[in-house]
C-alpha cells in the first residue's frame, strides 16, 4: 500500500520531509469476513493446466482447491486438513461439481455461438460472500469469457447485470431445463455461501485472530520546488486497512478537500486474488509548510480492537 503527499518548497527553505510531524494514521477496518470462490474452465487443457480449476479463499487467504481431474474438494491450508466434519467437506465438493457444470455448459455454449470450435477459450468466474460486523450479509458474481464481462450479480440489492448485447438469449440458456444456473447461483449466495463461511472462520479461527503491525517507510522526491513524500505500508494484516496523512495530529480530511485531490488505485499481491487500496494525497498550498509541520519524526499507530498499539 502506497500513499503520495505533496509539499511546495517556499524560497529557499530548506528542510527534510521526513523531519515534519508526519503522523501517519493506520487503522484497521473491522468489516467482518468474507469467502470468495474463483473458476477457471478452458477449452483445450495443457501440461500444466487442467480443464477445470477452482479455490476458495476466506480473508483472502486460500483454504480449499478443486479440480477436474481429482473430482473433491481438498484442504489448500495446514489448519484445514485437520477439518473432519464429512458434511462441510460434502457441501464444499458439491459446490465446486455445480459450478464446474455450468461454467462448462457455458463455455461450449459460447463457442458454438461464436463459432469458435478450435483454439484456447476461457472461462472465469468469482463469486463470494460478505459476514458483517453488524450481522448483515452481501453477496456477488461474476462472469467472464474470453477476457470479457457477461455477467455481474450482487444480492444485496437484488441485481443481476448483464454485461452483453446477447444477455437475454445467454439467461435463456443457462435457465433452461439444462440448469437453473442464475437462480440457483442467487440462492447460493443468499444461504450456502453464508452458512460455509461460518464454518471457515471457526476452522480458521486462530490465523484470521491474528495481528501483525503493519512496516511503514516514508522516502521523498524533490522535482521543480515541489517534495512528494511517498509512504510505503506493507506486512501488515488482516488486510483491511486505511492509511491517512495528519496535519498536527490532524487527518487531511474533506473540509480541505479543495487543497487534496485523492486518486484511489489499486495493488496485486502476486500470490493473492485480493487488491490492496492505494490513497494518493497531493497538497498544494505553500501555507502548508509553515509552521504547521514541526520537527518529528514520523509515527505510526496501529488501531487494534479500539487501542492503538
Amino acid at each position: 500500500m502506497m500513499c503520495d503527499l505533496m509539499l511546495p518548497l517556499r524560497g529557499h527553505t530548506m528542510w527534510s520531509p521526513l523531519l515534519l510531524l508526519l503522523i501517519m494514521g493506520v487503522s484497521e477496518v473491522n468489516s467482518g469476513h468474507s469467502l470468495q470462490y474463483y473458476y477457471t474452465a478452458v477449452s483445450v487443457p495443457e501440461i500444466g493446466l487442467r480443464e477445470f480449476v477452482s479455490a476458495g479463499y476466506v480473508d483472502g487467504i486460500e483454504i480449499t482447491r478443486y479440480s477436474s481431474d481429482v473430482g473433491r474438494a481438498v484442504p489448500a491450508a495446514p489448519w484445514m486438513e485437520k477439518v473432519e466434519d464429512p458434511e462441510f467437506w460434502e457441501r464444499e465438493t458439491k459446490n465446486y461439481e455445480v459450478q464446474e457444470k455450468y461454467i462448462k455448459l457455458f463455455l461450449n455454449m459460447e463457442m458454438k455461438r461464436l463459432n469458435q470450435t478450435n483454439g484456447y477459450r476461457i472461462v472465469q468466474v468469482m463469486h463470494g460472500c460478505e459476514l458483517r460486523d453488524d450481522g448483515s450479509t452481501r453477496g456477488y458474481a461474476r462472469l467472464g469469457y474470453g477476457g470479457k464481462d457477461y455477467l455481474e450479480l450482487d444480492s444485496l440489492h437484488s441485481n443481476v447485470t448483464w454485461l452483453t448485447n446477447e444477455s437475454q438469449r445467454i439467461a435463456e440458456t443457462l435457465n433452461s431445463q439444462e440448469g437453473a444456473a442464475v437462480e440457483q447461483l442467487q440462492v447460493l449466495l443468499q444461504t450456502g455461501c453464508i452458512d460455509q463461511l461460518t464454518k471457515c472462520v471457526g476452522y480458521s479461527k486462530d490465523v484470521l485472530d491474528r495481528r501483525v503491525r503493519p512496516e511503514v517507510k516514508v522516502s521523498d522526491q524533490t522535482v521543480n520546488g515541489v517534495t512528494k513524500l511517498h509512504c510505503q505500508v506493507y506486512g501488515f494484516y488482516p488486510q483491511d486497512l486505511d492509511v491517512n496523512w495528519q496535519k498536527n495530529g490532524i487527518d487531511v480530511s474533506s473540509h480541505e478537500a479543495k487543497h487534496v485531490s485523492p486518486t484511489v488505485t489499486a495493488l496485486t499481491r502476486s500470490e493473492s486474488p485480493w487488491k490492496y487500496r492505494q490513497r494518493i494525497e497531493k497538497v498544494t498550498p505553500a501555507s502548508w509548510i509553515t509552521p504547521g509541520w514541526t520537527d518529528h519524526l514520523m509515527k505510526q499507530q496501529r488501531r487494534m480492537d479500539g487501542v492503538f498499539l
